[in-house]
């Protein structure tokens, strides 16, 4: 290694330990810690020393990221749903948290169609009620709301949509997605102007990513569960639409652009206020069979087959995000290729059937594997 080498991964070794630390010691909240996603952060975050605190309704199966890490037992979990504002309330007064990540949701399409009403109403209407407690109390300073790369009015072109492309969604979970984006916009510009910020001394920013894939999700109706499923059960794998294309990256790609995206909140309120897309690499937007095939090699067996669906609903059949803002302005870009998430995701579920008891300790090695080569690349 070159001197210049040495000097560039001293540079950025030191760069993400001063944005990890900003976590050490704060009191933080995640709602829907007990999902995929919402797990995987709080696993980390208590790694960094942070006191975390996570509101959400129980896990969705037994075998769940949060039940099989036990990172339940690390953490002060409250039980409950978004559209109770009073319960919101009192744990933001019991807990008194500092920052706080929202991603509880109702996250699949397929519900979204099968019950709107309880898509908008806990999507939306919950979200208003967290950002009625974040205005509430002086405590909360920091707020990253995860909405999807499903809010942008898909037109259904090649080119990655931006930050200030239009708002939609076809479908309930979409438009729902859609929509909290705009609540989120109206509460930032009407309570929490980046240009009154020392009236407020809040900062609210929205978070988009594209398809997560990782281990612990075992959501119905989503492409690498069912693959899991299937395989684990010796059935071939059906699937429904396999040249759709879609934006596929590792869990922790998202959760790293979010603590990022926290940590120069807390830093630069006034700056980094705002929307950011945490997209994957051009490369990592294929078809849904591209996924299945890489899952089927990792796993070393299955097969896939094409389900024909009469009278189908509406999906997207192509989507990608730019993640130009978040490079230029956070330093935040892909680390991992489309290769490495499939095999990283895989790895997680066969050492899970293989009856590991220590997932807690296998998701710290992916974590910290992730973090060396953040260092390393420097971003």
């Amino acid at each position: 290694m070159s001197v210049e080498e040495r000097a560039s991964v001293r540079k950025g070794k030191t760069e993400t330990n001063e944005i990890l630390e900003t976590f050490r010691g704060k009191r933080v909240l995640v709602t829907g810690h007990t999902g995929f996603k919402g797990s995987w952060l709080s696993i980390w975050l208590n790694e960094l020393g942070a006191a975390v605190a996570g509101y959400s309704l129980p896990p969705y199966t037994p075998k769940d990221n949060y039940l099989v890490s036990k990172i339940g037992l690390r953490l002060k979990s409250y039980e409950g749903d978004l559209r109770d504002a009073a319960h919101l309330q009192r744990v933001f007064l019991e807990f008194r948290p500092e920052i706080v990540f929202h991603l509880a949701a109702q996250t699949r399409v397929m519900d979204g169609y099968n019950d709107p009403k309880y898509t908008f109403d806990v999507n939306i209407g919950g979200t208003v009620n967290l950002l009625e407690c974040f205005k509430m109390f002086e405590f909360t300073k920091a707020m990253v709301v995860v909405t999807s790369d499903k809010c942008y009015d898909n037109k259904e072109w090649i080119w990655p949509y931006r930050e200030n492309d239009r708002i939609g969604g076809y479908d309930p979970y979409s438009a729902s997605k859609g929509a909290v984006e705009l609540v989120c916009s109206s509460y930032r510009d009407s309570f929490f102007n980046p240009s009154w910020y020392e009236k407020h001394g809040k900062c609210l920013s929205t978070a988009r990513a594209g398809n997560v894939i990782g281990g612990g999700d075992w959501t119905p109706n989503q492409l690498v569960p069912d693959c899991i499923r299937a395989i684990e059960n010796r059935r071939t794998i059906e699937i429904r639409n396999p040249l759709s294309t879609r934006p596929w990256q590792f869990v922790l790609e998202p959760l790293w652009g979010y603590l990022r995206l926290a940590a120069a909140m807390c830093a630069d309120p006034v700056e980094y206020s705002g929307a950011w897309n945490f997209g994957p690499r051009i490369e990592s937007v294929v078809p849904v069979e591209k996924i299945a095939n890489l899952i089927i090699r990792d796993y070393g067996r299955g097969q896939w087959e094409y389900l024909a669906v009469n009278g189908a609903i509406h999906e997207a059949r192509s989507l990608s995000l730019d993640y130009s803002k978040a490079f230029l302005e956070l330093g935040w870009r892909p680390t991992l290729t489309l290769e490495e998430s499939v095999k990283m995701t895989v790895d997680w579920y066969t050492h899970y059937s293989n009856g590991e008891a220590d997932m807690l300790g296998f998701c710290l090695e992916q974590i910290q594997a992730f973090q060396n080569q953040i260092t390393l690349n420097g971003h």
